[in-house]
């Protein structure tokens, strides 16, 4: 099968667009036609090769679409199923898996390494050429292969480009929040950096009932959008150090919970710095592989401090994602505001300039 994709075939080169063959799947694995595809800073992390990904290959770990065909042995899902494809694999056994943590599940990270499903190959080829998946799902393809275990089946009345959404920036911004940091009502809250998954940390803890939400960010763009989904106050950097400022806002003590949404070391520092006694910074952000922080060890001790971390908002998305589609249903989650712009697929290097630029909160590529 023919398809419209969107290669990466060297670090630091734009995307380009190519007709790849795309291979029947095999047993346990499911064909997707995709509908729409997020566009998202991890991908951007690959391109400038601040994160490592086999090479070349099709980007995209944020979509959905609907099952084109399924393999031998598939019976989760069947053709014409609405779907969302999971970016972190899970076996369902083992110890990560059975305790709620499927993302560290060493599935994952097997087939984020080698850009290969089960079998050691590739369903992809342009010209003969092996192209690699990219985290299981190469969602920046018109096509697609990936794991039955990593294909989630949705109601057909939710519109997909917003299903898309919540596959990465929703679940792994809400979850960071309910999930990993488990927000108590009433407690005060900062989140550094309100992008497309920041903005999500600051709406999940709206709906945890944080008693106050500091967003903080140095476009004031992003500042206007965290206010409409929940931040009580808003900051930008330029204006003085966000960390005096945090304490000023909270009389001295600091916040309950930080989250560092941003993937840089002085953020993440900042996030432990404005923290009150016993306060959690949780650090959601990607930085390039061989980035360190370091924060002052006393303060751990006497004040009992966490620095921590979150990968998929500590989610199991097969129990999560139906909730969060129930609670944006109910009117509680907001993901028609979330969709800032759609985007052929022939124009996704636009639309990653306008992710780079922050023009856009979250976008798609349709097809």
């Amino acid at each position: 099968m023919k398809s419209k994709a969107a290669v990466l075939f060297e670090i630091g080169r734009k995307l380009e667009i190519c007709q790849v063959d795309v291979q029947d799947p095999g047993p346990g694995e499911v064909r997707i036609q995709m509908v729409a595809g997020g566009v998202c800073h991890s991908d951007l992390h690959v391109m400038t090769g601040h994160l490592n990904a086999p090479l070349p290959a099709i980007l995209g770990h944020e979509g959905a679409g609907i099952v084109a065909d399924v393999g031998a042995g598939v019976s989760s899902v069947k053709p014409g199923d609405h779907v969302i494809p999971l970016w972190r694999l899970s076996c369902g056994e083992c110890e990560y898996c059975t305790g709620n943590r499927p993302a560290l599940c060493a599935a994952g990270t097997e087939i984020r390494w080698s850009g290969h499903l089960a079998d050691g190959t590739s369903r992809f080829r342009f010209n003969g050429q092996e192209i690699k998946h990219f985290a299981g799902v190469s969602s920046f393809s018109n096509y697609t292969v990936v794991p039955e275990k990593a294909v989630l089946k949705i109601p057909h009345d939710l519109p997909l480009e917003l299903a898309a959404l919540i596959g990465c920036a929703v679940i792994t911004g809400v979850g960071a929040v309910v999930n990993a940091a488990q927000v108590k009502p009433g407690r005060t809250v900062a989140v550094f950096g309100t992008g497309g998954v920041g903005i999500n940390v600051v709406q999940g803890a709206a709906l945890a009932g944080a008693g106050k939400i500091i967003a903080v960010d140095l476009l004031e763009s992003r500042l206007e959008h965290a206010k409409n989904f929940g931040a009580t106050h808003t900051l930008n950097p330029s204006a003085g150090d966000p960390v005096a400022r945090i304490r000023d806002l909270t009389g001295g003590r600091g916040v309950d919970y930080a989250f560092e949404v941003v993937g840089l070391p002085v953020t993440m520092r900042q996030a432990y710095d404005c923290l009150a006694k016993r306060g959690v910074a949780m650090v959601v952000g990607i930085t390039p592989t061989t980035a360190e922080v370091s924060v002052p060890s006393l303060s751990l001790v006497y004040e009992e401090r966490v620095l921590t971390g979150s990968l998929y908002g500590s989610a199991a998305p097969k129990t999560d994602i139906p909730r969060l589609i129930d609670l944006y249903r109910a009117g509680r989650l907001k993901l028609d505001e979330l969709l800032t712009r759609s985007y052929p697929l022939e124009e996704i290097n636009q639309a990653y300039d306008a992710l780079k630029s922050g023009e856009t909160l979250r976008s798609v590529v349709t097809f």
